[in-house]
């Protein structure tokens, strides 16, 4: 018995993959999603990103190129709320629809506050912020590190503040102030500055110009100019908190403007409004120094005069308080004499 025909086109996986692709693709050009990353992990060795957003009754797979992500200004983490701009689009080996992320920013301020608070909360309770952690700064450090960007305004204000104050030698370890991959580079920086050998007190300290190590600095700033919460979001980033906690090198923060804050600040062992107070902070001016010194040493020369004066003072009466040398052998004059009479009367007598 013959099977009846259809007049439905035979069509193959490939083709229906394609055909929903390219409906699916004309239908949602460019979209707009709001969601929760889940499923986070990270670049991918080839540096794309895969992850998911999802709300309470759906989810979509994501992509981020390479390049895309690089211009990302904060770095994504689960249970992070986000908008994620796009396209839709499918991957027919797992015959599923995703988004390619062109662009994507934090729900609004308060998404990251959140992350923000919880992870505050979190470092908190390990007493990573205790203040018997904190210790003073050196009054006056041979060597300087700064961890920031090595262009810019931020790390010329510094240098141009430092040498008007007191000049110090200054060690700049370069590094990416926002985006992917700089919440690393400031850890690493921080360690790297702490894993320098210390110099010996009585030699020489060098900087790296080729006659020896690069010493140990006395004190590490951490600084970037100011800018949005996203924009200073790697100095909220646990792993640069706990690098900074784990320093044996006193830290300054230095991030942003007085009224930017961040997770930095909490741990640091100083916090500077600005990058150029913190210069201010760590090392004083060497004019005023030098004046204080020599009113110090005008005070002690002057205390050394007045001690001698009272001294010779003290003397004087002293000397007068005392008989005169005539008059303090008189008695003993004449004690000698009677025992010489005596002594003359008795020889006399005997003869």
């Amino acid at each position: 018995m013959n099977e009846p025909v259809s007049n439905t086109p035979e069509l193959s996986v490939s083709d229906l993959a394609g055909a929903l692709k390219r409906t699916i693709e004309d239908a949602f050009g460019q979209v707009r999603l709001r969601g929760e990353i889940s499923g986070y992990r990270g670049p991918h060795s080839s540096g794309h990103v895969y992850f998911s957003l999802k709300d309470q009754n759906a989810k979509i797979d994501a992509v981020i190129w390479k390049g895309v992500f690089s211009r990302i200004k904060f770095r994504p983490e689960d249970g992070l709320e986000v908008i994620a701009t796009g396209r839709i689009t499918t991957f027919p080996g797992k015959s599923s629809y995703q988004i390619i992320v062109e662009q994507m920013e934090p729900a609004g301020v308060g998404a990251l506050m959140a992350l923000l608070e919880e992870r505050r909360r979190k470092l908190q309770a390990e007493g990573v912020f205790d203040s018997a952690r904190k210790r003073k700064l050196p009054y006056l450090p041979v060597v300087i590190g700064i961890v920031t960007s090595p262009t810019g305004a931020v790390i010329r204000d510094m240098i141009h503040r430092i040498s008007d104050r007191f000049p110090r030698e200054v060690l700049v370890w370069p590094v990416r102030v926002q985006g992917e991959g700089s919440a690393v580079e400031v850890a690493a920086a921080i360690r790297g500055f702490n894993a320098l050998p210390i110099a010996p007190k009585s030699g020489s300290r060098f900087s790296g110009g080729g006659d020896g190590p690069i010493s140990r600095p006395d004190v590490i700033v951490v600084a970037r100019g100011g800018g949005s919460l996203e924009d200073l979001w790697s100095f909220n980033e646990e792993i640069v908190v706990r690098a900074a906690a784990e320093s044996d090198i006193p830290l300054v923060s230095a991030i942003g403007h007085e009224t930017d804050w961040t997770l930095l600040d909490l741990v640091a062992d100083v916090r500077a409004p600005t990058p150029t107070a913190a210069a201010e902070m760590i090392v004083p001016v060497r004019a005023d120094l030098v004046a204080d010194t020599r009113a110090h040493a005008a005070r002690l020369a002057g205390a050394m005069a007045r001690l001698q004066e009272r001294h010779r003072r003290d003397l004087a009466n002293l000397s007068r308080a005392l008989p005169s040398p005539e008059r303090a052998l008189e008695v003993p004059r004449q004690k000698l004499d009677r025992a010489v009479i005596r002594q003359e009367a008795a020889m006399r007598a005997a003869l």
